[in-house]
């Protein structure tokens, strides 16, 4: 599938797109405190995704799709608009 380019602003609404999107998926999202090197901790094993809780909101939203592209979703469990926002974000042109 082509996915255009698209760039999408770093705002709230976004974020709150991709927790939503994390929701839908087998890895349990938390902000937390931390000395993550990349901004994030992930616990594959366990599925869980940690990202520093004391990160920009660009930051998070940065983490959330580097954590989006390193992890398996299954795109079954994911309603249409969300199928549609994670094609979008994981696509390899895609920029904030």
């Amino acid at each position: 599938m082509s996915v255009k380019k698209t760039n999408l602003k770093p705002t709230k609404g976004l974020q709150v797109k991709l927790e939503d999107l994390f929701a839908e998926t087998d890895f349990n999202l938390r902000y937390e405190k931390g000395s993550f090197k990349s901004g994030y901790c992930l616990i594959k094993n366990a599925k869980v995704a940690i990202i520093n809780k004391y990160y920009s909101q660009e930051g998070k939203i940065q983490s959330m799709i580097d954590i989006l592209k390193e992890i398996d979703v299954d795109i079954s469990q994911l309603s249409e608009k969300n199928i549609t926002l994670y094609e979008t974000v994981t696509a390899e042109d895609f920029s904030i």
